[in-house]
């Protein structure tokens, strides 16, 4: 399973709000609420987190073995 707990302390580090997120990247409140329940999210939204939080992938998300083979 891919969490991004991550990425809610990475923005609160670098002072990025979701209001931010949502008026200034372009991402919509249905998306944060999917990254906040850790469901899919596309690539593209990936790309625009790491460039607005100027990071790297491993800083906003990480895998977790959830057992599921």
């Amino acid at each position: 399973m891919i969490r991004f707990d991550k990425l809610w302390k990475t923005m609160e580090e670098k002072g990025i709000t979701t209001y931010t997120l949502r008026e200034k990247c372009g991402i919509d409140s249905k998306t944060i609420r999917r990254l906040r329940a850790n469901e899919n999210i596309e690539t593209k939204t990936l790309n625009k987190l790491c460039s607005v939080l100027k990071c790297s992938l491993t800083e906003i998300a990480e895998y977790v073995d959830d057992g599921c083979e």
